[in-house]
């Protein structure tokens, strides 16, 4: 049974806004120098390079225009005549060819279905007039130190990160909100930094306090939390493609949750990025190398695997090869590495012998494409046997409650060199040249004097300080997590077809700050916390939302839904169901009859569902069982990725699903009648209860309006269970929690249901 009262229910939900998308390019006055990364490059990318850009095979007229050489070379067919003269309109012929009405001359050409803007035409003049000045594409000049920015508001900044911020608001004709009340500032940080809402003892006390430090003190102590690294290794457990199955057809049971307990140690612990980075790469690699440092090398094992008769063992072989090339790429070079597996990059200057260099680096472990069967009781090899032993010393982080026998993947290499071989097409059985391993020159050479030839070699490769892309990746997928939005939007594409960075200056001071400091995670998760930036109110006016609608430049705190596993979080811990057990195997909750059974082979132990119970029932929502084929439904109607691959960026969409599933959904149900069945057992009247539920929901006190409304509901729900009964304990079976003799059933019942409203307010979902 679900509240009657519908005006309420329309009052308290509400729709996240539409995304908006921005332009690619900037807006450059007729006064201003034309920049070619952030003018011109975006309109070649998008118009020209398919023809004439990195792809040899795809090239036509041996044009190129990717290169500082090729825009400035000689036409093939006419050596006399050059494509783009330095300050000299009448001489350049790319020129001609924009402006052209002659369809047979014209570029981009007619059935290419492309075409310059006359604003894009006006850059092309004003540029090359300037001079052409080719640079290098932005992401692969090294980060830059920039003097801190002028700004008019010089008492708002109270972070170097501040000041570039507040300057681009400026220049936009923005001013910073006023910093948001204490409640909505707790309830930022706590979800921010722990994945949890505040408890009603760490609101009271932080309401209460008047010192000067009393917002940094609650930042500190979030930060101590051991649910702190739970929160952050959520969304690297999306980028590693984490899942307690195989994947493919079968989709077979698979035990990797030792590796999930040891990246949330490595955050609670505070290992730096260069640590972090480096034993996921190599640990098995680096000299002294440790069963914790091998474990953490599961990072590479987390793809996919198939354990289905008849497949060509060789072909789903490098298919794993590829899946650890492409996430590397993504993960820590923000790089579409896996356009390069069949032809050379048709925008980055990745050639397909590029890749497979790349890919001879994961190319060396002794594995198999098929190994075992569905239902084998060891991990297929290289792998780790982890024991009480080590659960007691090294390992102390795995939460290994049993003493059945446990083993995961980890990296290992070959004791001779596997040759590496680039495929055709991409195909795997059609092997060309030998390549040895390297990465792309444009980004940073290889050079073996400094590095060895190995995935140590490579993770070195990524700490070189004149390395461009790995710092500035990770603090904008971290910038990314708090905002809502990355400084680069396209986290996973810091290549030419991927969007401009809003704030380069502040991208770069982010990215030196953070390599000079030693790679220090909780300090820069402590840097933005602190920030004037992060602490302004998300309040948007009408004039806020017609400059700036994206918040881009962000004059305002977001507006962002709750992660999926969040959602659940919220209830569990606001309900006092939750589980705060840290770490250990995955659990599988509440989960409507017949879905793993519809999409499953039918073979093998996970072809049925079968649910746990107790205490497993209320643990967090990054301990659920994730089988690949069949991810947890509810997860997925609120954006949570299904691991097949790594993601890096989850969308945030707003349906009419997730309404139904915070109406209707088991453990939302049951989390509203345990608190009302807890608020029962507690002194006060009707109003005394609904305020705590309002306050552990949704971490600040209703006013007088929100009061009225829901305790009116409360009358209204009261009438209706007292002349139906039977409604009354249909309701309050919710659930499997054991349930709390009370006496007047009716007033429980209509208690859960506004304890129930309230988690269907929009703002219970919302960080705000």
């Amino acid at each position: 049974m679900q509240p009657k009262n519908t005006h309420i229910l329309l009052w308290l939900l509400a729709a996240v806004p539409m995304v908006l998308l921005t332009p690619s390019c900037r807006n450059v006055s007729s006064q201003d120098l034309v920049d070619f990364n952030f003018d011109i490059r975006p309109v070649l990318s998008d118009k020209c390079f398919k023809c004439h850009g990195p792809d040899a095979n795809q090239r036509k007229a041996g044009l190129r225009l990717d290169t500082e050489e090729g825009a400035y070379a000689a036409l093939k067919d006419d050596p006399n005549q050059f494509v783009i003269v330095p300050g000299d309109l009448d001489q350049s012929v790319l020129y001609h060819r924009i402006i052209t009405t002659d369809s047979t001359n014209m570029m981009p050409p007619p059935e290419s279905n492309l075409a310059l803007t006359e604003a894009e035409i006006e850059l092309f003049r004003r540029w090359i007039e300037q001079g052409a000045e080719y640079r290098p594409h932005w992401a692969f000049i090294p980060p830059e130190s920039t003097d801190l920015p002028e700004v008019a508001e010089k008492d708002w900044p109270v972070s170097d990160l501040d000041y570039y911020v507040l300057a681009k608001m400026e220049a936009q004709g923005l001013e910073p909100n006023p910093e948001a009340d204490p409640a909505h500032l707790l309830k930022r940080l706590a979800f921010d930094l722990t994945g949890l809402p505040p408890s009603l003892d760490l609101q009271e006390r932080f309401l209460a306090d008047p010192s000067p430090k009393a917002y940094e003190k609650v930042v500190d102590e979030l930060l101590a939390s051991p649910h702190y690294g739970e929160k952050m290794a959520l969304y690297w457990l999306d980028v590693a493609r984490y899942a307690d199955s195989h994947g493919y057809q079968d989709d077979g049971l698979r035990t990797m949750w030792p590796w999930r307990d040891w990246v949330i140690h490595a955050f609670n612990e505070n290992y730096s990025y260069d640590r972090f980075l480096t034993w996921q790469l190599a640990g098995d690699l680096i000299p002294n190398a440790t069963k914790e440092t091998k474990l953490a090398t599961g990072f590479n094992r987390n793809h996919k695997i198939t354990q289905e008769g008849g497949v060509i063992d060789e072909e789903y072989r490098i298919e794993y090869v590829t899946d650890r090339t492409n996430t590397f790429g993504k993960a820590f070079l923000g790089l579409t590495f896996e356009c390069a597996k069949c032809h050379d990059h048709k925008y980055d200057p990745i050639s397909q012998r590029d890749y497979y260099s790349t890919f001879a680096f994961f190319d060396q472990v002794p594995e198999k494409g098929i190994f075992g069967t569905i239902d084998a009781s060891f991990a297929d090899p290289p792998n780790m046997e982890i024991t009480n032993e080590d659960v007691e010393g090294i390992l102390n982080f795995v939460n290994k409650t049993d003493t059945a026998k446990l083993e995961v993947m980890i990296m290992q290499d070959s004791a001779g060199m596997r040759v590496t071989q680039v495929l055709d097409r991409g195909l795997y059985d059609a092997k060309t040249d030998t390549v040895t391993p390297a990465l792309p020159v444009a980004i940073l050479p290889f050079d073996t004097s400094q590095y060895p030839a190995n995935r140590l070699g490579l993770a070195k490769w990524l700490l070189d300080e004149d390395n461009p892309l790995t710092a500035r990746v990770f603090v904008n997928r971290i910038w990314q997590e708090v905002f809502g939005r990355g400084i680069v939007k396209t986290s996973g594409d810091f290549g030419m077809q991927g969007e401009l960075p809003t704030n380069l200056a502040l991208l770069d001071w982010l990215a030196i700050d953070f390599r000079e400091n030693g790679w220090d995670v909780k300090r820069l998760m402590k840097q933005i916390m602190m920030s004037s930036t992060y602490r302004q109110s998300a309040v948007a006016g009408p004039e806020k939302l017609e400059k700036d609608p994206e918040n881009i430049y962000l004059s305002r705190a977001p507006r962002l839904r709750l992660p999926a596993e969040n959602v659940r979080d919220l209830v569990l811990a606001s309900s006092g169901l939750l589980n705060e057990t840290v770490g250990g195997p995955s659990v599988k909750t509440y989960q409507p009859d017949g879905i793993w059974e519809v999409a499953t082979s039918g073979r093998g132990s996970l072809a049925n569902y079968s649910q746990d119970h107790g205490d497993d029932l209320y643990r967090r929502g990054m301990y659920q069982f994730i089988k690949r084929t069949v991810p947890p439904p509810v997860m997925l109607m609120f954006d949570a990725s299904n691991r097949d691959q790594c993601e890096v960026r989850r969308l945030r969409t707003n349906t009419p699903l997730q309404a139904l599933v915070m109406m209707n959904d088991p453990h939302v149900l049951e989390g509203a009648r345990v608190m009302a069945e807890h608020l029962m057992a507690e002194p006060g009247d009707v109003t005394d209860k609904i305020t705590k539920a309002f306050q552990l929901i949704i971490c600040r006190e209703p006013d007088a309006d929100e009061l009225q409304i829901l305790e009116g509901h409360f009358r209204e729900e009261s009438e209706l269970f007292a002349a139906d009964p039977a409604n009354a304990a249909a309701i309050l079976r919710s659930g499997e929690f054991p349930r709390a003799t009370v006496e007047n059933v009716t007033t429980l019942a209509a208690l859960m249901q506004v304890v129930h409203t309230i988690y269907n307010m929009e703002e219970a979902l919302m960080k705000t």
